[in-house]
C-alpha cells in the first residue's frame, strides 16, 4: 500500500482572509504543478485523495490534478485542517483503495511523516516539510486499518526546489 503526504503549496499572507481561506501564492501554484509532474514521472499516482478542506491544500490538489490521472475517489475532509498526526493517521485507517494521497498542514505533516517510517531520510528539509514537500512510502500490510507508526518504508521524498 503506497502513501503520499503532500504539505500545501506556498500560501499567500493577505491578511484579508481567515487563515483557512488563505489562498495559494504563485510560487505555491507552480510548486503544486511541479509535484504532479514529478508523482507522473516516478508513477506514483494516486487512487484516493484525502485533503483538508482549507483553500490552500485545496488549490495544490488543483494544480497537482492538473497532471495526474484523475483518482478513484477525493475526499475533502475539514478535519485535517490544523490536524494532529494522530487525527490524520486515523482518516488514513480508514481508507480503502491501494494508493492514498492526503494534503495538509504544518505541523502536522511534518509529524505525521517522521512517525510513519520505519527509517526517516537524513534530511533537514524533511523534518522541515516545507511547503508542497512531498514523501512516498510503502507500508506491508494489506488493509489500511491495520498500519501504524514506524512501519512504512521510504520510496521517495522531495520539495519543489529540487525539481
Amino acid at each position: 500500500m503506497k502513501f503520499i503526504l503532500v504539505r500545501h503549496g506556498k500560501s499567500s499572507w493577505d491578511t484579508n482572509q481567515t487563515d483557512h481561506n488563505r489562498p495559494l501564492a504563485p510560487r505555491g501554484i507552480k510548486a503544486a504543478e511541479k509535484i504532479g509532474r514529478w508523482l507522473v514521472s516516478k508513477g506514483y499516482l494516486p487512487q484516493t485523495v484525502l485533503c483538508s478542506t482549507a483553500t490552500r491544500t485545496r488549490q495544490t490538489w488543483e494544480g497537482i490534478s492538473k497532471l495526474v490521472p484523475a483518482p478513484t475517489e477525493e475526499v475533502f475532509v475539514s478535519a485535517l485542517y490544523g490536524a494532529s498526526p494522530g487525527m490524520m493517521l486515523k482518516h488514513l485507517q480508514n481508507a480503502k483503495s491501494g494508493s492514498v494521497m492526503m494534503i495538509g498542514h504544518n505541523p502536522g505533516s511534518a509529524e505525521l511523516a517522521s512517525i510513519v517510517l520505519r527509517t526517516p531520510p537524513q534530511s533537514l528539509q524533511f523534518f522541515r516539510f516545507p511547503t508542497c514537500a512531498t514523501m512516498v512510502c510503502e507500508f506491508p500490510n494489506n488493509e489500511w486499518k491495520d498500519i501504524n507508526p514506524g512501519e512504512a518504508h521510504l520510496l521517495d521524498f522531495v520539495v519543489p526546489r529540487e525539481l
